[in-house]
């Protein structure tokens, strides 16, 4: 049994038995850096990135009206961190509500900046399950296939979170046609799975019809309709 470098939990093989397709959502995204701010002026950025993790965590909210009670998150950087994060907080009022996360290899938080591996040591800490899926403890991430790498450990890691789902939530922007949250969609559409997604436009479409204040773009997230429905 192999053991988190940054938590030291007890990591799941991929033949975990605490799965349960027909009530899990399988989270996917972009990262941070893939936000520009709204109107494409700098100081935006800082509430364009507030209102997509809020947007996120509305779509994450439908999903539990609409009685899913599972998610998945790959523990990546921006969109998977930021959802461990809010449902973690939901599992503080909803006893029902589990997190499960999807690590890739053992080595996979080298790639995060040190803030980012004390967040995911913290969601490890709290997750119900957290399931490694290249249980070779050497093995990294490589574009070059040089020895002791692999160049598709996101790839599996990413297929086997919409395997092992019913529906996706994403962040995601089309014309990152060649990124690992594409991938992911496209497996799950393949698969016949529930996919909604949200895009930057969506959010500047919301920050348009605002006063540009943070307090009513909030409130006219909050007031969307349940895409689940």
């Amino acid at each position: 049994m192999l053991l988190s470098i940054d938590s030291g939990i007890a990591l799941k093989s991929s033949d975990y038995d605490g799965i349960y397709p027909e009530k899990t959502v399988c989270i996917t995204g972009h990262r941070e850096k893939s936000i520009t701010a709204y109107l494409g002026i700098p100081d935006y950025l800082h509430m364009t990135r507030a209102a997509v993790r809020l947007m996120l965590y509305r779509y994450i909210d439908m999903a539990v009206e609409k009685g899913y009670t599972d998610f998945f998150s790959g523990l990546a950087s921006g969109t998977d961190l930021w959802a461990a994060e809010y449902i973690i907080l939901k599992k503080q009022t909803n006893s029902d509500i589990r997190l499960i996360g999807a690590m890739p290899f053992l080595k996979h938080s080298a790639f995060l900046g040190s803030d980012e591996r004390r967040i995911l040591r913290d969601i490890e800490l709290s997750a119900d399950a957290v399931i490694l899926l290249n249980e070779n403890p050497d093995i990294t991430y490589s574009k070059n296939r040089r020895e002791g790498t692999s160049d598709d450990l996101y790839k599996v890691r990413n297929y086997f979170m919409a395997d092992n789902s019913s529906a996706v939530i994403s962040f995601f922007d089309d014309k990152n046609y060649r990124s690992g949250t594409a991938q992911t969609i496209n497996h799950a559409r393949r698969n016949g799975l529930e996919i909604h997604s949200f895009s930057l436009d969506d959010v500047f479409s919301v920050m348009d019809k605002s006063d540009g204040s943070f307090d009513d773009i909030s409130r006219l997230i909050r007031s969307l309709g349940n895409v689940f429905e």
